[in-house]
């Protein structure tokens, strides 16, 4: 296993960027919520999750909180997403999850998978966790925090995504090649619709 780096370069904020490498849960709420806002918003949510939690971001702590106390957390002035409402209960979802299945510790989900199949397979039953989340992730852990479980390289994503990010500025590039595939979708769906 490579060394883990001291940040993840996903949001404008150093101390942020620490938090997202030093503790599990943080990444995987950030992957979590990465959908229908930006990356830096989605990354930086955990961050400002633990400053009104009280300084703490703990699986079991938060899968035991009342879902309205989430709720407030979330929608707390910065919102914490889009949809506050709604992205407090998966988070609670998600926490839940770890504690059943994880012994609450977010790292397990990675620790003690033999396999890059396993791994996967963990992190595909995450709630809010589907397969193309959860290949980025793969890569994430692969790429960015040095888990090498064996064979997780053709797991995981194979399109430009945030487990590409080695520098804050190359998250531009990244929305952009992200937007490029989208615009080709699209094409090829009206293409094959006027066929």
């Amino acid at each position: 296993m490579s060394a883990k780096p001291s940040a993840l370069y996903f949001t404008a904020d150093p101390d942020a960027n620490k938090l997202l490498a030093k503790e599990p849960l943080a990444a995987l709420i950030g992957m979590l919520l990465d959908q229908q806002v930006t990356m830096e918003s989605a990354f930086i949510a955990p961050y400002r999750l633990k400053a009104r939690l009280g300084g703490s971001l703990d699986a079991v702590e938060i899968a035991t909180m009342a879902a309205a106390d989430l709720e407030a957390a979330f929608k707390e002035k910065p919102a914490l997403h889009r949809f506050p409402g709604s992205m407090a209960s998966r988070t609670l979802d998600l926490c839940a999850h770890i504690v059943e299945r994880h012994a609450g510790r977010a790292e397990n989900i990675w620790k003690k998978a033999k396999t890059a199949d396993e791994l996967f397979a963990n992190l595909k039953a995450l709630p809010g966790f589907g397969e193309a989340k959860a290949r980025i992730f793969v890569g994430v852990l692969g790429k960015r925090l040095g888990v090498s479980v064996p064979g997780w390289e053709k797991i995981a994503a194979d399109w430009a995504s945030i487990a590409d990010v080695d520098s804050f500025a190359r998250i531009a590039g990244i929305r952009q090649a992200k937007l490029e595939a989208k615009q080709l979708l699209k094409s090829q769906a009206q293409s094959a619709a006027r066929s």
